[in-house]
């Protein structure tokens, strides 16, 4: 893909100093053992009860140097999100609320807690913010197989779907959810709203061909189902463990987020990526 834009005024830079604390503890548990999965890694030691206080001597830029290519890379991808999703928020008769984007180094702070980048890249609903250390594109390419800069964007717009569905009241749904039902349930639950944001970001990609500063190359689109088939649960259990255990899925397998992806870059429509109430999962 190629960005012609300037990027997106809402990055901001906290990898001079490192992160500070990487324990984590309070609402990040939850999402640190999801993640966990999106990224085959056994997360559970990273979660504890350290207190939240510690202090971050990070210091926090507003935008990126001119000379780093990757920043500037995320910082055009967050750009052409913004501007896909205020136009999809005003058909909504909607005003779209920009996140913020936290470039970060081995861990930072954040309102849902401490995190380690060993988390890979997330979002904080407490803060609005989407957190990325770089160096996971890295892993992305060499664990994962998914090279290319079109995966790399596709991870930052699953993300910001993720954002969307905060400011639309979805993700309430597996809130409320919590504690009343079993956690087979609670996992079906996780893998819809996951599927959903995997529909967001193929709904950005068709969305973002529209925008004069952005230009699809060939073969995009394979980077992303790519991505997206190479961090199903299925491939990621069967390749930890040798075993799939569909219970305990809280992603979707590799078929079912290529499925959710293709179909919002095919149409492009928000009104077609209610996983909640689909029968295609």
């Amino acid at each position: 893909m190629q960005w012609f834009g300037k990027g997106s005024n809402n990055v901001e830079d906290g990898r001079s100093g490192g992160g500070g604390r990487t324990a984590v503890g309070g609402g990040i548990g939850i999402i640190i053992v999801v993640l966990g999965l999106f990224f085959g890694k056994d997360l559970t030691g990273l979660v504890s009860q350290m207190p939240l206080s510690a202090d971050n001597n990070t210091e926090v830029k507003q935008g990126v140097p001119e000379n780093d290519a990757q920043a500037k890379f995320v910082s055009g991808v967050l750009e052409s999100t913004e501007q896909v999703w205020d136009k999809e928020f005003q058909a909504l008769g909607k005003q779209y609320e920009q996140p913020k984007l936290r470039l970060f180094r081995e861990g930072v702070q954040t309102a849902c807690g401490n995190a380690s980048a060993a988390v890979g890249p997330f979002y904080c609903p407490g803060d609005h913010k989407v957190y990325i250390d770089l160096s996971f594109y890295d892993e992305l390419k060499s664990r994962f197989g998914a090279a290319g800069d079109f995966a790399q964007a596709y991870v930052i717009a699953h993300e910001v779907g993720h954002h969307v569905q905060n400011l639309l009241g979805i993700s309430e749904k597996l809130d409320q959810a919590r504690g009343r039902v079993s956690e087979a349930e609670y996992n079906r639950l996780s893998v819809k709203l996951e599927l959903q944001a995997d529909f967001f970001a193929g709904l950005w990609a068709h969305n973002a061909q529209n925008l004069k500063d952005f230009r699809l190359d060939a073969g995009d689109i394979e980077e992303a189902l790519t991505a997206a088939n190479a961090i199903g649960d299925d491939k990621l259990q069967r390749e930890a463990t040798g075993d799939v255990k569909p219970d305990s899925f809280t992603h979707g397998t590799s078929q079912q987020r290529m499925y959710w992806f293709k179909k919002g870059f095919e149409t492009g429509d928000i009104r077609q990526g209610d996983t909640f109430n689909s029968n295609n999962l």
